[in-house]
């Protein structure tokens, strides 16, 4: 069977140059080729920009897309717009369920509940990309999925002004006991105190992890008056009058609030427990907006009942219900119970990057990118493979093709590419490796239709082949 277009109609402008190119963290900037702008030759002027053409694989019919646990709308709109067949559900699903899905998808975008293990992914005989429409990817086998040709992207900066200020409220909220405060007029009873509750102004904030999220909040924590210390395990500039400190340790000693924002690694997993809550200011507080492995909870149950701690925010937790109900129980993590009964704590599900700006924002910086790798074989941004990109495939040049292959990081293999490659002209070509796994992109000029079989069975027998992809 021939293959078909996998859009309804031709590529339609300005809307097909932004769909391809955008590669910008904000949905109104764009990102372009510096191919299309620069002139042809210095001091002749410049040749008009052409629209890029659209690519469709040589071997699949149609692109199949799912898309779990609500995946934003803007990201369905540009998958829409492209043709893709796109199956969308409201939240992730079980095991079993999801390698049924997953075996004829050729891109899966999920959140932070589902699990991509190597049982899952040695199901999925098609699958291309994956898209983690969130901050972080550790619920993917990113290994595996390398291995076998697959890329990963996520979306590392987009919802980072919304953690931070969810970070800035709880702050606020622990210092004036708000939870506690409320909960009891809901209940009927009318407590007006000021014993132990605080200005935040002339505090300490001390954040551990001064990256997106934590140089945010940096700017927004010095607004309000507060002083900033910050600990990270590489130097980094601060910004504003933020100092930072030689030692986890330090900081702890220094801080009355501190603030969590470290990836979920071996080096992290318990970071804060016993000893370190020992190290913090006595009546300081905790805020994890992480990863739930950060913190020991039994620890920080029992520093809050020693007083020790004033209180705590927790927005991730070791373990999480699947989907919204009544799960938070200690059937999930034995000590729920014991932590939900704590004064001054605030429990929230996980929800510090869910504001509708920054999922809208993530629907189309991960959106765009998977569009981006489906049509073009682009790897900007991408967490797992080399990142590689080559100026688009114009409407004029027609017969032209690009080959995508994804091979093992061996010796002589691009001299086996290139002797297959060589009766016919490459016009641009670029490889680069990332461990063992090795990405190539070349672009062929006026291949007939008869030869992009040739040239997609010669590189498949290749023994160091993962995945070769034509786009013609």
């Amino acid at each position: 069977m021939p293959p078909k277009d996998i859009i309804n109609k031709a590529a339609d402008g300005l809307d097909a140059l932004a769909n391809t190119l955008s590669i910008s963290t904000s949905p109104t900037n764009t990102f372009h080729s510096p191919g299309s702008h620069f002139p042809s030759s210095f001091g002749r002027g410049s040749r008009p920009t052409r629209a890029p053409r659209q690519l469709k694989p040589f071997n699949t019919e149609d692109i199949k897309i799912l898309l779990l646990e609500n995946v934003n709308q803007t990201a369905l709109d540009i998958f829409n717009k492209q043709g893709y067949q796109v199956e969308s559900h409201k939240s992730s699903l079980p095991e079993d369920q999801l390698v049924e899905k997953i075996r004829d998808a050729h891109v899966i975008g999920i959140r932070s509940k589902t699990k991509l293990t190597a049982r899952v992914l040695a199901e999925a005989k098609n699958l291309l990309v994956i898209g983690c429409f969130c901050i972080g990817t550790n619920q993917v086998d990113l290994e595996y999925a390398a291995k076998h040709g697959i890329a990963v992207f996520n979306s590392p900066f987009s919802n980072s002004r919304s953690v931070a200020e969810l970070v800035i409220a709880e702050v606020i909220s622990l210092a004036r006991q708000l939870g506690d405060r409320s909960l009891e007029l809901h209940q009927g009873r009318w407590n007006k105190v000021s014993a132990k509750c605080w200005e935040i102004r002339g505090k300490t904030l001390g954040i551990v992890g001064y990256g997106h999220i934590g140089a945010q909040l940096s700017v927004l924590a010095e607004a309000m008056g507060m002083a900033v210390r910050y600990y990270d395990v590489v130097p980094i500039m601060a910004l504003g009058t933020a100092r930072q400190v030689g030692s986890l340790e330090e900081l702890l000693q220094q801080s009355d609030f501190v603030t969590l924002h470290v990836p979920e690694l071996p080096e992290t997993k318990n970071l804060i427990g016993e000893k370190q809550f020992n190290q913090m200011k006595n009546g300081s507080y905790l805020i994890n907006a992480s990863r739930g492995s950060v913190v020991n909870i039994p620890d920080l149950i029992n520093a809050m009942k020693s007083g020790r701690v004033a209180g705590a925010a927790l927005d991730v937790y070791p373990n999480e219900p699947a989907a919204n109900g009544d799960f938070f129980t200690n059937d999930l993590n034995l000590w729920a119970e014991d932590l939900r009964g704590l004064k001054n704590i605030i429990l929230t599900p996980h929800i510090g990057g869910s504001t509708e700006e920054a999922q809208s924002a993530i629907g189309i910086e991960v959106g765009d990118a998977i569009v981006r790798y489906v049509n073009e074989g682009v790897t900007i941004g991408a967490v797992n493979m080399p990142e590689c990109t080559l100026r688009s495939i114009d409407f004029e040049q027609a017969s032209h093709i690009r080959v995508i292959f994804i091979h093992h990081n061996k010796p002589g293999v691009l001299r086996q590419v290139n002797a297959i490659l060589s009766d016919h002209n490459v016009e641009k070509q670029i490889s680069d490796s990332r461990g063992d796994v090795a990405y190539l992109m070349a672009d062929i000029s006026d291949v007939k239709e008869s030869e992009r079989k040739d040239i997609n069975d010669g590189l498949e027998s290749l023994g160091a082949c993962i995945l070769t992809r034509v786009l013609f």
